[in-house]
């Protein structure tokens, strides 16, 4: 990372906070948290002004690698000394693993939207604004790779046709250029669900059951026969099945870890994204899960026969569908590596 501050495309307001933070060591390297302020144009919203959450570890002279997750990850990807509580992509941040911050500069961002205060309609473009904003105010012209799971792939490749030049390669981990119809209908569903809840003014409860529906396109048939396969039980003179208290205690989770609007938001923006895929000229990788109810297989052959540049593709099967990326740490990490061409020990 270069010290200098070249003026960005999309400028940061200018504000106290916009000079570049000193450097916290760590056994691990450099630790980085803080924030930058930027007036950003959202493509359904017109201007605003926003802080973009950001947080990276690993030396800041190291290739630079994006990290992005689904819309309830976070800039925290893996614990450090710094901040030693537990990141939601740890599996593959360490010494030795495939992102190793002895010889990469890890940067994520916290989405916008995710604090609940953006309730406007959010696109996958403007995701990209605000992390190109994050480059700019850093001094980085290029980084060495965008790594997007879920919602994050599709703002990588978002990412790729927007700011093609800001990037040299693209890993994309079950996220395609556009929702399918079935997914789209899906999701519409549970923000009515959140919709019910604040209609009996209980949102945290609509919210809990939206993400107990979205569990079950999360995860496989297979892997719910493996798990819930016991009887259903009477309690309280009614009917529970197997599943019930999982699925309760993902919703009851989600509820703690993001408030309605930042749900609705971001869900919202899963069925805006659009990404033309052939404006894409970087290599991108992409690894598609064959029990993904969420991206069909069929679109992910179909995004990397569209691609504008080098694609390739690996598929793999999981029983936890298009949870594998936090879930199915081989065929994920074999894939890093490939893509990203680090050995065991070796250099970038």
């Amino acid at each position: 990372m270069s010290p200098a501050n070249p003026e960005p495309a999309l400028s940061p307001a200018r504000h106290p906070r916009n000079r570049r933070p000193a450097i916290t060591s760590t056994v691990r390297g450099a630790v980085v948290r803080d924030a930058v302020t930027v007036e950003l144009p959202l493509r359904h919203a017109g201007l605003h002004r926003l802080d973009v959450a950001y947080e990276y570890q690993g030396d800041s002279a190291a290739p630079l690698v994006l990290v992005a997750g689904g819309i309830s990850a976070n800039r925290h990807v893996a614990s450090s000394d710094v901040y030693p509580e537990a990141g939601w992509w740890d599996a593959h941040v360490g010494r030795d693993r495939a992102l190793d911050p002895g010889r990469h500069c890890i940067l994520a961002i916290d989405w916008l939207g995710a604090d609940g205060a953006l309730d406007v309609p959010i696109d996958t473009v403007d995701q990209a604004a605000a992390i190109a904003a994050v480059l700019d105010m850093l001094g980085v012209r290029r980084a060495a790779a965008f790594i997007g799971c879920s919602y994050g792939a599709m703002v990588a490749l978002q990412f790729a046709a927007v700011h093609g030049e800001r990037v040299e390669r693209v890993v994309a981990i079950s996220g395609c250029d556009r929702p399918h119809p079935y997914t789209s209908a899906a999701r519409a569903l549970q923000r009515r669900a959140v919709a019910l809840g604040a209609l009996q003014c209980d949102e945290s409860a609509g919210l809990a059951l939206a993400r107990a529906m979205a569990m079950l396109l999360y995860r496989t048939p297979d892997d719910f026969a493996r798990r819930f396969s016991g009887p259903p039980a009477i309690s309280h003179g009614r009917l529970r099945c197997a599943a019930e208290d999982y699925l309760d205690h993902c919703g009851q989770r989600f509820v703690e870890r993001l408030s309605p609007t930042a749900f609705l938001r971001l869900s919202e923006s899963l069925d805006l994204h659009d990404v033309a895929a052939d404006a894409i000229g970087v290599p991108v990788f992409l690894l598609a899960v064959a029990g993904d109810r969420l991206i069909p297989i069929a679109d992910a052959h179909r995004l990397a026969a569209q691609l504008g540049g080098p694609a390739t593709l690996r598929v793999v099967d999981s029983p936890y569908g298009h949870d594998a990326f936090l879930k199915a740490f081989d065929p994920v990490d074999r894939l890093l590596r490939e893509a990203l061409d680090v050995s065991h020990g070796g250099a970038w």
